[in-house]
């Protein structure tokens, strides 16, 4: 298998970083292809935990080719700063590379998105305040600055000082805000393009090479699928197109180099910030999910919304990306709790569906329905093999497999990569 995509099944934070570096093990390069540093992936690799928001999870194997692709966003500033951290770990950063064509996160961009937000008021969308949305904007208004322009930085000033000072006009005159600094923002840009300039290459390039070698290549996405700008929950949703459909355009290669696409789905469901949730739960099952899963973003380390597992989200995503198989991920967390409930279907204004809402309502309008299943009391941390778990908790994932239509490949019990049941081989 050349190529295979792991994307998120939900609205985030499913645990994809965790499944791209267990399956780096066996891949020689991982390319990130959309969002920018809103996104965090953590991945414990023994004693070390990181937290990954930029750089791709394959960075933790050596020899392993890491790409930036040029469907993300990339935050000088904070790509070096976690550059720097990675390397303080142990972690070789001889393999990363910059797509040319990556459009760049500058510091008017994020002024603008935090003035933006706050100007909502009780409309916010509930953004990270990172600059990910109006970089986004500029690159579909072909105004923005891409990551080859670093390499030659009095360039790369000429055109920073024209937009910085468009950006500067709509700070101050809309939104009653303090004009930046420009000379200052590029005094502290110059030194940090000067660092990333060599990690900067035509990445296609390399993964066309990479792919017709033969070699395992992972597409790693940020976010998840309810948060695709196009088939998420709008507006509630990030600025690029987390689901598989993203992966060929954000990195620059051919649909038919992909033969898989891995979903991975948390056992419960969580999203962070605003917007519509039918299966969220503000009592204790809500309480138990928030404490036994550290429910706490990676990026902005706002609490998490919890809830039960909804496979209409799943079954919409598997629809949307094709899914080959399943990654479930803190089925652990589940442990202890007496019953469960899967939802199945929603009703909406009186009519049951269990696909996505139809035309007319939203997710908003939908009430969900729900099963019940047995709860299990034992521990799930040393189990590694599918027959070693309890009966309850085989049940739980064999009615999720029957409930999405699509097999279950990996089951994760615990944080550290040695706690995971493997059914099938993804890379088969």
């Amino acid at each position: 298998m050349p190529g295979l995509i792991v994307l998120g099944a939900q609205w985030g934070d499913e645990g994809k970083g965790r499944v791209v570096d267990l399956l780096a093990a066996d891949a020689q390069v991982v390319a990130r292809y959309q969002g920018g540093h809103n996104a965090g992936h953590t991945v414990v690799v023994g004693e070390h935990t990181l937290k990954l928001h930029q750089v791709p999870s394959g960075i933790t194997r050596r020899g392993v080719l890491c790409v930036i692709g040029n469907g993300t966003v990339v935050e000088p500033l904070a790509l070096v700063q976690e550059m720097d951290e990675v390397a303080q770990l142990g972690f070789d950063l001889g393999a990363l590379r910059i797509s040319r064509a990556a459009h760049l996160i500058l510091p008017y961009h994020q002024a603008l998105d935090q003035a933006q937000e706050a100007s909502r008021g009780a409309q916010a969308i509930g953004t990270t305040g990172r600059g990910i949305g109006p970089a986004y904007t500029d690159k579909a208004a072909r105004a923005g600055l891409r990551a080859e322009e670093l390499v030659n930085f009095d360039t790369f000033a000429a055109r920073f000082r024209e937009a910085a000072a468009a950006k500067n006009e709509l700070l101050t005159r809309l939104y009653g805000r303090p004009a930046l600094d420009i000379e200052a923002m590029l005094a502290q840009l110059r030194p940090t393009a000067e660092r990333l300039a060599p990690y900067v290459a035509d990445t296609s390039l390399l993964l066309h090479q990479a792919l017709r070698q033969g070699r395992h290549v992972l597409f790693e996405g940020a976010q998840g699928t309810l948060l695709d700008i196009d088939h998420g929950t709008y507006p509630f949703v990030t600025s690029s197109n987390p689901t598989a459909g993203g992966a060929c355009v954000g990195v620059g290669v051919p649909p038919a180099s992909i033969a898989g696409v891995l979903g991975v789905v948390k056992a419960y469901t969580t999203r962070v910030g605003a917007g519509p949730f039918p299966c969220e739960r503000c009592d204790e099952v809500g309480e138990h999910l928030v404490k036994m899963g550290a429910e706490f973003g990676t990026t902005t380390g706002r609490r998490r919304r919890c809830g039960w597992l909804d496979t209409v989200v799943v079954r919409y995503a598997a629809r949307l990306s094709g899914f080959t198989g399943l990654a479930v991920t803190k089925l652990d967390v589940l442990t202890g709790l007496p019953s469960l409930r899967i939802c199945t279907g929603y009703r909406c204004g009186g009519t049951l569906t269990e696909d996505w809402p139809p035309v007319g309502y939203s997710l908003a309008d939908c009430e969900p329905v729900y099963e019940e299943l047995p709860g299990w009391s034992e521990s799930l941390s040393a189990v590694r093999r599918w027959e070693d778990l309890p009966p309850a908790a085989r049940h739980y994932i064999e009615r999720l497999e029957a409930l999405a239509g699509v097999p279950v490949d990996l089951v994760s019990v615990g944080p550290e990569r040695e706690q995971l049941v493997v059914r099938r081989n993804v890379w088969r």
